[in-house]
């Protein structure tokens, strides 16, 4: 048998205690900052809980949206991306948002009317697509409604449309349940 004694004081312990707390907060911290879904510019706020989450979210990229959306859906991020898709997402991934680790779940699709596109102001069908999971803004896009229309992320463009430009990404078939 082996028998091993520490000869000790108060405020060793003391010392030693004070040093596991702040191990312990330390981990705590770390492991907090990285539930956090990272974005690639931190001035973004990617929140959705609500109405105004939401309108703000576009408005800091200069949109102007209709009060109301103009759909509600319930859509199924697909578990296989094909070409399409992974097109979009990689679009996505270029504005700070990776789908990946959504395929296969539920997610809502808020539609609003875009009110302020540059050299279609007066003009309907231009819209941006906002998909949401726990509150949080995951992907989507800003795109026009008329036939050989658009599709882009949410920056604002520099130059004005006079007609609508090709679509950029093929189309993304998405599974949806539509509710207004």
């Amino acid at each position: 048998m082996f028998v091993y004694s520490v000869k000790t004081s108060k405020a060793k312990i003391f010392t030693l205690v004070i040093a596991l707390a702040a191990i312990i907060a330390a981990a705590v911290f770390v492991m907090g900052a990285e539930k956090e879904p990272a974005a690639n510019d931190s001035a973004i706020s990617y929140k959705a809980e609500n109405a105004a989450e939401r309108t703000a979210f576009l408005s800091q990229f200069g949109w102007k949206i209709s009060e109301d959306p103009a759909e509600i859906s319930e859509v199924i991020i697909p578990s296989d991306f094909d070409a399409g898709y992974t097109e979009y997402s990689e679009m996505n991934k270029a504005q700070g948002l990776d789908l990946e680790p959504y395929k296969g779940m539920r997610a809502k699709r808020w539609t609003y009317d875009i009110l302020n596109y540059p050299g279609l102001e007066n003009q309907r069908g231009v819209q941006a697509n906002l998909l949401i999971y726990d509150g949080r803004i995951i992907g989507g896009d800003i795109c026009s409604l008329d036939l050989g229309g658009f599709i882009h992320g949410f920056d604002f463009p520099s130059v004005p449309q006079t007609t609508a430009p090709p679509l950029s990404v093929a189309e993304v078939p998405i599974e949806s349940t539509t509710r207004t």
